[in-house]
């Protein structure tokens, strides 16, 4: 590749409900050394922030807003009103269309999720690009192999596209979601990669979110390895994130969660091994794809500047399939006819595509060592993903960030790294200022800090870090206020004894509620699409 200002590529790299400790890198016993060399190569941050969701990640993550500003403020549902349409809007623009308007060649392959909502049983009556259901292509993607929908199996991904056209899985039997999304992250890096311009590759790996499916292969390294349970994970996780200065010693762990039993008083102590053997298969199967990518890119002599940034959309997954499934998620059969047992039914064991099951909250505890809560919540286990940033011309190697950063501040990044513009128009419309900052300072060793405070918000539920302080709520409940510097874990709340700092932030959160047009969640969910969402009350 030769370019004016020899502009790096860019490969964006997202997996689905994997937490904060998953990977080795950041404490994890499951093997990644894909991911992990990547960081030893470049950089960590310990605090960087995504937005407790799928969709409201993705559409900051595209657009450098909160999510509420670019049209997806809860998911990918309609509520009517301007920041919860559910797909991405006309006010915002995506890093593939600024980076494809300043000459980069635009790929993606996996989970899309930012346009529109695909219940299972009703997918094929959605017209993909209509209005209300804006595809990658039309976001500025010039290729694009993945799926539109939210989840799904991993053996016959719904919604599976490739540019526009909806197709089948290719050798239906042996495929598997997973390698198919690195496989075609590696081909476009071959087919359309290699020509003058630079090019941008978002990669967004449906694993590990469930449902459980994993090949047999994977999932026999870890079979046993969690039959001491989830306490023993957690410690041994707390301290190798200790040992390599990831954390803070004096932040002690978070109990485990009041609603995770005992391991002794466990019966089915096999099947919760094999419920998070499935997991761990999952996240060892994405690592092995994130490395087929990277030898793509070493093949090509492309490795030096190649700009590589990793990380999770949410916290791990706490929620229960229970036995009759989520609605609208799971096929009722195979595409060969087989029968599939949707939902945790106790004892069925994960893996096979016939199943359709959650590893549940007592492992996604575990998976979001050594903090509190997990997806949905705004506490430190729902809202902390691991970043990584691997630029060998330009990130020195081996180096661990502390200072906040924000899913936003990717888009940011991506433009000051391309040399590229924000524009104020696009396509005619006016696109709302930019809210992400560039985190280049951090990554060529500037030093960096946020000039704005991180504010979050989903269902409710909230969290505003301000320099060492974070305001943080659990919805319906009240605030509480925690000095992240003593206290990461969030185990002290300092709500009643510093009642100024709690009315400063919480001040910052109402002016900012005002400004992106956050309503209440108790009323938004009397909107007949809010129907399903009641259950998170």
């Amino acid at each position: 590749m030769s370019d004016a200002g020899n502009r790096p590529n860019i490969i964006l790299i997202m997996v689905d409900d994997m937490g904060f400790s998953d990977i080795g890198c950041y404490g994890s016993e499951i093997a990644t050394p894909n991911i992990d060399a990547l960081a030893s190569g470049g950089l960590r941050f310990s605090q960087f922030y995504n937005s407790a969701r799928c969709c409201p990640t993705r559409a900051s993550l595209l657009t450098g807003l909160h999510p509420h500003q670019a049209g997806i403020g809860h998911m990918t549902i309609d509520f009517e009103v301007p920041p919860y349409r559910g797909f991405l809007n006309e006010n915002c623009v995506t890093i593939a269309e600024a980076l494809g308007a300043a000459g980069y060649t635009t790929l993606m392959a996996g989970k899309w999720h930012a346009g529109g909502d695909y219940p299972y049983r009703g997918w094929k009556d959605v017209e993909p690009g209509d209005a209300t259901h804006p595809t990658p292509r039309q976001r500025g993607f010039q290729h694009f192999y993945g799926t539109l929908a939210g989840s799904g199996s991993f053996f016959d991904p719904h919604t599976l596209m490739r540019d526009d056209d909806y197709i089948d899985p290719d050798n239906y039997g042996d495929y598997y979601y997973t390698d198919a999304i690195a496989e075609n992250a590696a081909d476009f890096i071959r087919d359309h990669g290699q020509g003058p311009d630079p090019f941008f590759l978002y990669v967004g790996f449906t694993a590990p979110h469930w449902p459980l499916h994993a090949l047999p292969e994977d999932i026999a390294k870890y079979r046993g390895k969690y039959s001491d349970g989830w306490d023993p994970v957690r410690t041994d996780r707390h301290e190798e994130q200790q040992g390599m200065g990831l954390l803070d010693a004096k932040w002690e762990i978070s109990p485990r969660d009041e609603t995770a039993p005992d391991w002794d008083s466990v019966e089915l102590k096999d099947w919760e091994d094999a419920r998070m053997a499935v997991y761990a298969a999952q996240v060892d199967r994405m690592d092995q794809g994130v490395g087929a990518i990277m030898s793509r890119v070493r093949e090509l002599g492309m490795d030096d500047n190649t700009l590589v940034m990793f990380l999770s959309d949410n916290g791990g997954c706490a929620e229960f399939l229970r036995e009759d499934g989520i609605p609208d998620t799971a096929p009722p059969r195979t595409r060969d006819g087989r029968t599939i047992t949707a939902g945790n039914h106790r004892g069925v064991m994960p893996g096979e595509e016939t199943t359709y099951l959650s590893y549940d909250l007592p492992w996604a505890n575990a998976s979001d060592t050594p903090f509190r809560l997990y997806k949905h919540f705004t506490h430190e286990g729902g809202i902390s993903t691991p970043f990584i940033a691997h630029w060998p011309d330009r990130i020195p190697a081996n180096r661990i960030i502390h200072a906040p950063g924000w899913i936003g501040d990717v888009m940011a990044t991506c433009l000051d790294a391309a040399g590229a513009p924000y524009p104020s128009e696009f396509n005619g419309n006016p696109i709302t200022p930019l809210e992400g900052e560039s985190l280049m300072p951090a990554f060529v060793g500037d030093g960096w800090t946020r000039d704005r405070p991180v504010i979050i918000e989903h269902e409710g539920n909230v969290a505003v870090r301000a320099d060492n302080w974070k305001l943080v709520r659990r919805y319906p409940g009240q605030f509480e206020l925690y000095d992240i510097d003593e206290d990461r874990t969030e185990l002290h709340d300092q709500a009643v004894a510093n009642p100024q700092k709690l009315g400063e932030l919480t001040g910052l959160y109402d002016d900012f509620a005002g400004a992106v047009g956050i309503v209440e969640w108790r009323e938004l969910i009397e909107h007949p699409a809010g129907a399903r969402f009641k259950k998170w009350l």
